[in-house]
């Protein structure tokens, strides 16, 4: 037995098998695991198995930090996944991201429409997209209303802008997968931002692009290998809830950008890479991009790379 306990010990991701073995991140190597026994073990272990939940997908609380959990079956019993949420919202400018992608997504604070984050399990999608809607609050104020299931990084709460003003998150979680009320709720709340939790079901895929288009700042996250992936997985999601036709022609009229993101490195110095591609927040300007998406052909490889040049060298994507 460790004579730490186990919150004393830096990882982001815990894993305990029907054995009760308390696996975390190893932070010499990257994708790699070691094997800790915390002197809390049982303490711990006792905590979520007594948390109360409906579904396999859940959230609790441990002597004041927060785990989304996901719990399953294998073959020897129930195993758990836990990824720790970070007591605060880390600030976007921290984030190691190019500052000229950072300055474009902040010009963007004022727009409607849809900002989608992607990348696979663990590339740091959701704390991005959390560390963005923190900033917009953070710079303009206005309300915000997060839709997730389960929340992830602690939005929740009161922002002083920088220009004064007073912003405010109100942070929700979906039961049921229902997310048709809750963004009901949301549109009848008047808020200036929308964060939809990760797209994993069609119905969350229909509603958040109805939302891009209803006149609403929308961020959401999705896994993705790449852009067009992105892209394309929504539709394919939303697909199952409305016509595809229908889906592209809402989502390029929706989109304002789309951001892939893979992190490297170790544990202990992990650095992000990125891609991105962005729509003219213009909408009664010609759009390439726009056009191409509501075609259903995702041709996107090389506006995508002359977004990245234009970027590059500081110059206007529009």
């Amino acid at each position: 037995m460790d004579s730490i306990k186990l919150l004393e010990n830096n990882f982001s991701d815990l894993y305990i098998n029907s054995n009760k073995d308390f696996y975390i991140s190893d932070e010499r190597y990257r994708n790699s695991l070691k094997k800790v026994e915390p002197k809390d073990k049982e303490d711990f272990y006792n905590a979520l198995i007594s948390t109360p939940h409906k579904e396999r997908s859940y959230a609790m609380d441990y002597e004041g930090t927060s785990f989304r959990i996901e719990n399953a079956l294998s073959v020897n019993g129930e195993i758990y996944c836990l990824r720790r949420i970070p007591k605060n919202v880390p600030n976007i400018h921290n984030l190691n991201l190019d500052h000229r992608l950072v300055q474009y997504l902040l010009s963007l604070a004022s727009q409607s429409g849809l900002i989608i984050w992607g990348g696979s399990t663990g590339s740091g999608k959701t704390t991005a997209i959390s560390a963005l809607l923190a900033e917009y609050l953070n710079l303009q104020g206005g309300f915000a209303y997060t839709i997730e299931d389960p929340a992830e990084m602690p939005l929740d709460g009161e922002y002083k802008s920088f220009n004064g003003s007073i912003g405010f998150c109100k942070q929700t979680e979906v039961t049921k997968d229902d997310w048709e009320t809750p963004l009901k709720s949301a549109l009848r709340s008047k808020p200036k931002y929308i964060l939809i939790g990760e797209i994993r079901t069609p119905e969350a895929a229909r509603e958040c692009l109805r939302a891009s288009i209803s006149g609403h700042l929308v961020l959401t996250t999705i896994h993705a290998n790449s852009i067009i992936d992105a892209l394309g997985s929504l539709v394919k999601y939303a697909g199952y809830a409305m016509p595809e036709s229908s889906a592209y022609d809402i989502l390029s009229r929706g989109i304002l950008g789309v951001v892939k993101q893979e992190l490297y490195g170790t544990e202990a110095n992990r650095h992000p890479k990125v891609e991105t591609l962005f729509a003219n927040p213009d909408i009664n300007q010609a759009c390439q991009i726009r056009s191409i998406i509501r075609s259903g052909k995702l041709n996107l490889a090389t506006s995508i790379e002359r977004q990245a040049i234009k970027m590059t060298q500081g110059k206007p994507l529009f």
